[in-house]
């Protein structure tokens, strides 16, 4: 019983607001199964990738964003225009099988969302914007070692040869949430 507590208030405290190479991060942690100190770990490893291929991508991360936020979350990545913030997702973060290159790229993917939304072209056209992020991925991908950009450069293009309909879709929210739901309890 101890343990657990301590493992929990631990949790807690490692959860909350943060900075990452000039970034405001707020991290909610609900995952007990998670490290919050080797989530943090990822997305500097993250935002250093950034910084080290296009530093221009981190500046205008940094003038565009408020802030990240790290949550669960039914995709990997998101943007909430009315909160500069883009959203990272917690167990994306968590994972070891892929590298640090498609996370940096789904940030890269929603700062160029709060770009364009600072520059106030907002979702006059989604299949359009999301080609405008793609393409933005796609160059980051190409600016990494090949070996690290190859994932990030296959996702890319993948997704650019996709119908406007499938490069934007509507998504149904619910059911996404019973799907992170049901995942989460299997983890429990």
């Amino acid at each position: 019983m101890l343990r657990a507590l301590r493992a929990a208030f631990r949790q807690w405290r490692e959860s909350g607001v943060h900075e990452l190479r000039g970034i405001r991060v707020v991290v909610e942690n609900t995952r007990p199964d998670i490290a919050t100190r080797d989530v943090l770990a990822r997305l500097d490893e993250a935002l250093a990738l950034i910084e080290r291929h296009q530093p221009w991508r981190l500046r205008h991360l940094r003038r565009d964003l408020r802030q990240i936020r790290v949550v669960r979350f039914p995709c990997r990545g998101a943007y909430l225009a009315g909160e500069r913030t883009c959203i990272t997702e917690l167990t994306f973060l968590a994972r070891r099988d892929i590298t640090a290159a498609p996370v940096a790229a789904s940030i890269l993917h929603e700062g160029m969302h709060a770009r364009v939304h600072r520059m106030g072209a907002v979702h006059r056209d989604p299949a359009r914007e999301e080609r405008l992020c793609r393409r933005a991925e796609l160059e980051f991908g190409r600016a990494l070692p090949p070996a690290l950009g190859a994932p990030v450069v296959e996702r890319a293009l993948a997704s650019l040869a996709l119908a406007d309909h499938e490069v934007a879709p509507r998504i149904d929210w619910a059911e996404a949430q019973r799907r992170q739901d049901a995942a989460d309890r299997g983890a429990s």
